[in-house]
Parts: structure tokens; sequence; C-alpha cells
């Protein structure tokens, strides 16, 4: 009997808490799943995003081995409209980018590498995007332009190859003796291996002593 009513006096203790607090403890369980199937769902619809992604990215480098610019810029598109957020969009932007550029489309080139800068999360991809912004430009023959770009802060990979694009900068905004200087940074910087080396040589051989 005596077991009986402790039991009674423990239910009744719980029934009380319960109602006290059951209703907060019901919504805290039920909040915490809805977190929890939120992040899965999200993580589920990131992953799907970027196998779908992926799937074009593929076609897309199979368009450009085979020198179909249009193809090109097309998927391109594709990627960037459905599927912008994910690191093949920036990639593709990078080749279409190239395609205009080979196809003489400067105007669009820019946009789309403007793009890239602007949205890319890897500096790495940022800093590439630069570098051919840059390129682009000196090919408008907007030198200003084109050093404001590769005044940017970059990796320090990237460090020799700015350099050489600020010395065709420099030397298309006819300061010779910056452009040797920056030459000769990227000569510096560059690996004794490279073949760029040999064509940094000559440009600093061209330019003379420096004075």
């Amino acid at each position: 009997m005596a077991y009986d009513l402790e039991e009674q006096e423990q239910l009744s203790a719980l029934k009380g808490w319960w109602q006290q607090y059951g209703k907060l403890v019901i919504i805290t369980v039920v909040g915490a799943a809805l977190a929890i199937a939120a992040v899965r769902g999200w993580h589920y619809y990131k992953n799907q995003q970027a196998s779908s992604a992926a799937v074009l990215f593929g076609q897309l480098q199979m368009a450009e081995r085979g020198n179909d610019h249009k193809r090109v810029r097309d998927i391109a598109v594709q990627i960037v409209d459905s599927y912008g957020s994910t690191q093949y969009a920036t990639l593709a932007s990078l080749s279409a980018a190239k395609s205009d550029f080979e196809t003489g489309d400067l105007p669009a080139a820019k946009k789309r590498l403007q793009w890239v800068i602007d949205n890319a999360k890897e500096e790495e991809v940022r800093d590439v995007a630069r570098l051919r912004l840059a390129r682009v430009l000196l090919d408008e023959k907007n030198p200003a332009e084109a050093l404001k770009q590769l005044e940017a802060k970059h990796g320090e990979s990237f460090a020799g190859l700015y350099a050489e694009v600020k010395g065709e900068a420099l030397m298309a905004s006819g300061k010779r003796a910056e452009a040797r200087a920056a030459y000769q940074s990227a000569f510096d910087k560059s690996d004794s291996a490279s073949p760029s080396r040999q064509i940094l040589q000559l440009k600093l051989d061209a330019l003379g002593e420096a004075k």
C-alpha cells in the first residue's frame, strides 16, 4: 500500500510538472527536429545542385575541347542561372569569358570576368579573373584600367604573373623604366624552369639596362 501511495505521489508530481512545462518541451523538441530536418534538407539541396552543375560543367569542357564557343557560352549561362551559388558557376564563367575573348567579344568577356570577381568564393579564382580582365583591358587599349585591376591584393603564387602583366600595362602607358622594374620583379619571382622566364628575359633585354 505504501508503495502504491508513493507511486501515486510521483505520478501526481509528474502530471503537475507536465501541465506546467509540457507545452514548452513539445515546442523545444519539435523546433529541434525541424532545425535538424532543415539542415539536412539544405545539405541535400546543395549536394543536388552541385551534382547537376557538375554534369553541365562536364558538357561545357567537352564543348571547350571542340572549340564550340557558342555551346560553351550557352552552357555557362545555364549554370550561372540555375546553379549560381556553386563553384561551377564561376569556373563556367571563366571558360565563357575565354570564348568571348577568342571570338573578339571583349565587352562580354569583361562582364563575365567582373561577375566572377564579384561572386567567386575562392580567392584564387578571383585572382585569375582579375588577371584575365587586365589582359582584356589591355586589348581594349585601356592600360590605366588594367593597372587598377592589377593593384588589387592577390595571392603570392600570382605575384609573378601580376608583375608581368603590370609591365605590359606600364609599357602601353609609355612608362619604360617602371615597366622594366615590373618585368624584373616577374623574372625574379618566376621558376627557373618556366618557359615564360625566357620571354621575360627578352623583354628586359629589349628595354636595356636600368637607369
